[in-house]
């Protein structure tokens, strides 16, 4: 496996940025993992703070590891306010079609991440159907845009900005369920988690709308001995999922 550290110039964004990227030994072509890190971290994290190159190691997968800022993976309209969403469609996945031996087709993409970036990886999938067709989150922040005025001011203040409805996960979900592409889904979260409630609250609303997928509790906190004991799953479901014929 040989890992890239990759800079560039995200035309969406109008900025240099990072990505780190793993790509298995072989001629591929292979399916993609766009892993997404959450708001205190960059795209550096998941390679410092688990094993993910290990776990990996012997995977026909291309695994991506992008920077998403503080952006909840949105266009933010604000004045100065940069187009993560556009970047990660865009930009990201462009880059890596472009550069890396991929399954350049939505059923061989899938998207995944942790709080922040698990809340971004379901929304993304919701949203563009075209680009992904498997999507994973640990501890996801699923009450982002949902849930208004509830926790940081910060948070709250990009929330409020954001056209009402377009990135919620749980108005995105009723949407999919009227008539959406597959999507292959699977999140989980711990049981001494903050944010378990609001993945409990997702749950309970895929259910009622009838939208296939996989939950689970499992024991632990907000924490990257949680992350990195499951990403496994993550990476097990992908494989499952993604179509590399």
């Amino acid at each position: 496996m040989a890992f890239c550290s990759v800079q560039w110039f995200g035309e969406s964004i109008g900025k240099a940025t990072g990505m780190y990227v793993l790509l298995p030994e072989g001629r591929g072509p292979f399916p993609v993992l766009y892993l997404l890190h959450g708001l205190s971290d960059d795209h550096t994290i998941w390679q410092r703070r688990t094993s993910i190159e290990r776990y990996a190691a012997n995977l026909p997968l291309i695994i991506a590891m992008p920077d998403g800022h503080r952006s909840f993976y949105c266009n933010d309209p604000r004045p100065g306010g940069c187009a993560y969403e556009d970047h990660i469609v865009r930009d990201v996945v462009g880059f890596v079609d472009r550069t890396f031996p991929t399954l350049a087709r939505c059923t061989a993409r899938a998207v995944a991440g942790l709080s922040m970036g698990g809340y971004g990886a379901v929304m993304l999938a919701l949203r563009h159907p075209d680009v992904f067709g498997t999507a994973c989150a640990h501890s996801a922040a699923f009450d982002f845009a949902h849930r208004r005025g509830e926790g940081r001011a910060d948070i709250n203040a990009l929330a409020d900005v954001l056209p009402p409805g377009s990135y919620d996960c749980f108005a995105l979900a009723e949407a999919h369920a009227r008539g959406g592409a597959p999507l292959a889904l699977r999140f989980d979260c711990g049981t001494e988690d903050p944010l378990l409630e609001g993945n409990r609250r997702f749950h309970e609303h895929l259910d009622r709308l009838r939208v296939p997928h996989v939950y689970a509790e499992r024991r632990g906190g907000h924490t990257w001995d949680y992350w990195d004991a499951h990403v496994r799953q993550t990476l097990s479901f992908v494989l499952r999922h993604v179509r590399a014929d």
